[in-house]
């Protein structure tokens, strides 16, 4: 199991996580990124990788 957290202080509201992630685990709310739909999370670190302000972490459970 994933598990995606998203630093709201950190995040610019720049959308690249949300856009980017193949499981739509990230969506967009006013402006920060959130995680919507955890339990679709691959592992696969893309939402990280994209993400200019580190706002996005992932941990393996």
């Amino acid at each position: 199991m994933y598990v995606v957290t998203v630093d709201r202080d950190k995040c610019e509201g720049c959308g690249e996580c949300a856009d980017s992630c193949p499981g739509s685990v990230l969506e967009m709310k006013d402006g920060k990124a959130f995680v919507a739909n955890p339990d679709d999370c691959l592992g696969c670190e893309t939402c990280v990788s994209v993400c200019p302000s580190g706002a996005v972490t992932l941990e393996e459970r």
